[in-house]
């Protein structure tokens, strides 16, 4: 590698995203890269020529070894959405004199199907202008829903930690007795993909019977319906607990978040914030059973909390960082790298590369057949998928009983 590599992150933060720059980090020096940029809130911020030299930041392994442990973009983040490029040539024009200005031969972008967005669009506008910069993607996502990937970094923490914070509040549910019984509904990440609130099912074992339901995005959600199932089971049981995802949508497409008050925020990917599915719904089964309620929303939780990291995705985040870099040396370009998973006994994975083109602005569902026939549970077959992904721990380095992270850049905090 004779030039220099510059990375960003984008998108929302997950517990491995700072793995996978570490990975990308440690690679592109081992190949010889004079200089490690890294962007300030991704594309938006080097429009604004902020960037940092990561060796001012990175300087010894241990420093390395805390930055994979260090939750939430290192960088900054951004969900910046670029021009087409025949709407607007300038912004293009604006960001390659930038790359070249810093003698950029790889960048690198770590994030999910937005971030692949942006590859797609600086890869095509490299080859419009016959660019020597070459555009890789480096998977990033706790919606677990980028194509052509068998899973996505960050996924497999977020289910552990979902997994793990659904046993403890099925646990919590029992203390106490209500006259007419207690149902507490759990709030998971996912507009429109279930791979995270499938991951509830995760809880259930020798001593734990798992949640109640659960309800994923990919199916139409009968309120009615839910109700009667819920009366139904407090009949039988003292406390209920229901694992639903924030995208639940009536059969007329109408998200039920919706239905308690109205979703203002839409973002610039044309995406509306979420939230509230759990409490509207908790609303719903106290006026028609009379029971008392618990909205539970993990929100950001369930992708900050690298105290409940998972070795097998800190791991394969920093592997596909690396990848990203190897792929952008040997000249690949307009392609993101993608885990292959080789076997599940034991569990084996690889990389390799595919064309971006086939993965922006896509998303992965969670197959039809890996929930059950009434929609209200997934199968053997999701929890066997998703299981080898949240396997060993990542001990965090302790200081008075603390997590320690790595220092923020001074030039982000300062913003």
């Amino acid at each position: 590698m004779k030039g220099n590599v510059i990375v960003g992150q984008s998108g929302g933060p997950t517990a491995a995203i700072n793995s996978s720059l570490a990975g990308v980090y440690r690679t592109a020096k081992d190949r010889g890269a004079k200089k490690v940029y890294g962007m300030l809130h991704g594309i938006q911020g080097l429009m604004q020529e902020k960037y940092i030299d990561l060796s001012d930041h990175i300087k010894t392994e241990l420093d390395a070894e805390l930055l994979k442990r260090t939750p939430a973009a290192f960088l900054g983040s951004c969900r910046y959405k670029l021009p087409a490029i025949h709407e607007d040539q300038s912004v293009y024009e604006k960001i390659f004199a930038i790359l070249d200005k810093l003698d950029i031969e790889a960048f690198i972008y770590i994030g999910g199907n937005d971030s692949m967005d942006t590859i797609k669009k600086l890869s095509d506008y490299a080859i419009i202008t016959g660019h020597p910069t070459r555009f890789v993607g480096c998977p990033k996502t706790i919606d677990n829903d980028l194509a052509l990937t068998d899973h996505t970094p960050g996924f497999g923490s977020a289910a552990k930690y979902i997994g793990t914070s659904m046993k403890e509040i099925i646990r919590d549910s029992f203390c106490l007795e209500y006259s007419k019984g207690l149902v507490s509904i759990v709030e998971i990440m996912g507009r429109n993909a279930g791979w995270l609130t499938g991951a509830c099912a995760l809880a259930a074992g020798e001593d734990c019977e798992g949640p109640d339901m659960i309800y994923l995005p990919e199916l139409p959600f009968d309120i009615a319906e839910f109700g009667r199932r819920v009366r139904e089971l407090l009949e039988k049981k003292p406390s209920v607990v229901v694992a639903v995802s924030e995208g639940i949508r009536t059969a007329d497409g109408k998200y039920v978040c919706e239905l308690g008050n109205s979703v203002d925020f839409v973002d610039a990917f044309g995406h509306k914030q979420l939230s509230g599915t759990a409490s509207y719904l908790a609303s719903y089964i106290a006026g028609e059973i009379g029971c008392k309620t618990r909205a539970i929303e993990l929100s950001t939780l369930q992708r900050s909390a690298s105290h409940c990291s998972s070795r097998v995705d800190i791991l394969e985040a920093y592997q596909v960082g690396g990848a990203a870099v190897k792929a952008a040396d040997e000249g690949d370009s307009g392609k993101m790298v993608v885990l292959q998973r080789l076997s599940d006994d034991p569990y084996q994975c690889g990389t390799e590369v595919k064309d971006v083109h086939k993965i922006a602005n896509d998303e992965k569902l969670v197959p039809r057949e890996w929930v059950t026939e009434d929609g209200t549970y997934v199968t053997g077959e999701f929890i066997s998928y998703v299981r080898p992904l949240i396997q060993g721990d990542v001990s965090p380095v302790m200081v008075d009983g603390i997590p320690r992270h790595l220092y923020t850049p001074k030039e982000l905090s300062q913003r």
